[in-house]
């Protein structure tokens, strides 16, 4: 009986202990940000661009925390950072149709074709390139985001 009193007394004093253990979908993330990491890829929390013409273009609404993957690009002489118009920034988002571009008409670059279908936006400035999704799918989509945002890397900025 003595046993089972202290181990009683052990089992509630770690409970509360196993409340800040990861659980399978965190490590999973975690195991996808590290993957990327390692593949030159950086992640931050951004809003996907054109949340308020998703409606107009009869696209549901985001649910969930969204993720930007990107890779950042290097500087090029002439920058155009000392544009008056300011930066230069170019997105499409994904529709059923295929890619759109929300800021002006421009064709989307022949990367985002190798892009897997969990894709919800692309952007494109100065300094990045990078996707937007909610990390639904495993280390092969990592392979593809890195490998379609190499190229992409490789194409001027229009």
């Amino acid at each position: 009986m003595t046993y089972l009193l202290i181990l009683f007394v052990i089992a509630v004093a770690l409970a509360p202990l196993l409340h800040f253990m990861p659980n399978k979908r965190q490590r999973e993330i975690a195991r996808l940000r590290e993957y990327a990491a390692l593949a030159g890829l950086f992640v931050e929390f951004r809003t996907v661009p054109g949340t308020d013409k998703r409606r107009s273009w009869g696209l549901p609404p985001v649910q969930g925390a969204v993720i930007y993957y990107g890779k950042r690009l290097r500087p090029q002489r002439g920058s155009r950072s000392r544009d008056p118009q300011g930066p230069r920034q170019s997105a499409w988002l994904w529709t059923e149709e295929g890619w759109r571009g929300l800021y002006r008409r421009e064709p989307e670059p022949a990367a985002l074709c190798l892009l897997p279908p969990q894709i919800l936006a692309a952007s494109r400035d100065e300094v990045s390139c990078g996707i937007y999704w909610q990390e639904t799918g495993g280390v092969t989509q990592i392979d593809q985001i890195s490998s379609a945002l190499e190229q992409w890397e490789n194409q001027s900025l229009a």
